[in-house]
């Protein structure tokens, strides 16, 4: 379901344009550099997102991508930038891809140790400042495809 529901939410985006404020494609070769400076590939879903996309909100939901190929002195909604900071300050497990933050304690990360039947990574939850493994871990969404429709969905109705 995962790119069905993509699919889902990226129409949801494009009948509400005035709810969209993203930076835009992002080309294959920044792509590439992206996953060789954290060391993860991306999975399709979160691909293709980043490919017409790049990063951005939709309504007051902030979801990370890629903005530039400056991973060192950026901002989010950089989540190369901000997974790599994270690493460096927190201890943020390699597995992880900071895709949102909720804005109370939690970030929600793309865990590429926990796949679907698809092998996409499941969006969980991530408390900073509490050792991984004493988490929760709890899933949020099943993959990206699905954590984008919740999030489209949700900001539609608000």
């Amino acid at each position: 379901m995962s790119f069905e529901n993509l699919k889902k939410a990226m129409r949801i985006m494009e009948e509400n344009k005035d709810k969209c404020y993203f930076i835009g494609h992002r080309s294959e070769a920044l792509i590439r550099l992206a996953e060789e400076k954290l060391g993860l590939k991306f999975p399709d879903t979160y691909r293709y997102f980043i490919e017409k996309y790049g990063a951005g909100n939709y309504g007051s939901a902030e979801i990370f991508g890629i903005v530039d190929d400056d991973f060192e002195n950026s901002s989010v909604p950089d989540a190369i930038w901000y997974t790599l900071t994270e690493r460096d300050e927190i201890n943020l497990p390699l597995n992880l891809l900071i895709i949102y933050n909720t804005g109370d304690e939690a970030l929600y990360c793309l865990d590429f140790n926990r796949r679907n039947e698809a092998g996409e990574p499941a969006v969980i939850s991530f408390i900073p400042g509490i050792d991984f493994e004493e988490q929760e871990h709890k899933i949020i969404a099943n993959d990206f495809g699905d954590f984008l429709l919740e999030l489209v969905t949700h900001e539609s109705d608000v």
